[in-house]
């Protein structure tokens, strides 16, 4: 199992039992222990916290991902541009050279 496995699991898990508490939350109001304003004033709670936690996980696993591929040091997209364009300007001094090789001998055999 992938850490993002286990990261959508949890996340998964997490939808499940606010899925769950809401439904409590819902039989309660029916029953008549907590008033329909009770009731929604904990649902909104709920999901306030429920999205707290959830940019809160974003984050973490975000600076997680972050820093374990910083000690993996992997090239960036800027580094791979920037071997490119030395490879470019490298190539053209290498055909440049090329020609100047060709027209000395071409000089020779005259």
């Amino acid at each position: 199992m992938t850490v993002i496995d286990i990261i959508r699991s949890a996340l998964l898990a997490g939808f499940g039992v606010q899925e769950k508490v809401k439904e409590t939350i819902e039989d309660l109001v029916k029953k008549g222990e907590l008033s329909e304003s009770q009731g929604a004033k904990l649902v909104k709670e709920l999901t306030e916290k429920a999205e707290k936690s959830s940019g809160e996980l974003s984050k973490t696993v975000g600076d997680l991902v972050n820093s374990t591929l910083e000690r993996m040091n992997l090239p960036t997209k800027e580094d791979f541009e920037e071997l490119k364009k030395k490879i470019r300007a490298l190539s053209k001094r290498v055909k440049a050279l090329e020609e100047k090789v060709e027209a000395g001998q071409a000089e020779e055999e005259s």
